[in-house]
């Protein structure tokens, strides 16, 4: 949610995947893909969600003195039609806030310096109404110890989609070369009329790119 004193615009709902492996097996991780919308969260839900946790937070941070501006992220499990807080940050959280910004059709930045301008309240996001799917691709051991400065091939062509968004997070340059420097290397963000359009055209360009290692779930919004 975007916070600027007491105004809150909850953001577009989006789930992530966090088992390093297929089928929800393995070590957890920062997260290996997100869509968004889910449909966990309904109309309703999400209602519930901003009385129940954003409110009384924003809320109680503004009684102690301590007046928010900035991103709150709400890390949630749903129990039934029951949101259960597991953490807060202080951030877009990475990958779910991919699949948003896809989505997201108001500029950004104008939204950014609203909310720093103190001027929130006058804000209307505008979203895509069709899902968005973000499949991350990984370094080798992931969570552990990755191997750095491995070359990246196969990103050029897929930079130009309108459509498709290749997020960098593990990159560096080396001269003109882009090399893996981390963990999670790259989230590949697609839109589709549907979910299921999303995730193919996303997985499409997910086969198209290569490093040395490289490794992906191939089940996210599956």
């Amino acid at each position: 949610a975007l916070v600027q004193g007491k105004t809150i615009i909850p953001l577009e709902s989006s789930q992530d995947h966090k088992p390093a492996y297929d089928g929800d097996r393995g070590p957890n991780t920062g997260g290996m893909g997100a869509y968004s919308p889910t449909p966990l969260i309904t109309a309703e839900l999400m209602d519930t969600i901003i009385a129940d946790v954003l409110v009384p937070t924003v809320h109680a941070l503004n009684r102690s003195g301590r007046d928010f501006c900035g991103i709150l992220y709400a890390g949630l499990m749903i129990t039934g039609q029951t949101p259960k807080v597991l953490e807060f940050n202080v951030r877009f959280g990475d990958p779910e806030t991919q699949p948003v910004l896809m989505r997201l059709k108001t500029d950004l930045l104008d939204v950014i310096d609203a909310v720093i301008d103190g001027k929130l309240e006058s804000v209307d996001l505008e979203y895509d109404a069709r899902p968005a799917c973000c499949v991350v691709l990984a370094s080798e051991n992931y969570p552990g110890k990755s191997s750095l400065g491995l070359p990246i091939s196969g990103l050029e062509p897929q930079e130009l989609d309108s459509e498709v968004q290749v997020f960098h997070a593990g990159t560096a340059l080396r001269g003109d070369e882009v090399v893996t420097a981390g963990g999670r290397v790259l989230g590949v963000t697609a839109l589709g009329d549907t979910l299921e359009a999303a995730r193919s055209r996303a997985y499409e360009v997910v086969e198209g790119i290569s490093f040395n290692g490289a490794r992906f779930r191939r089940d996210i919004a599956g």
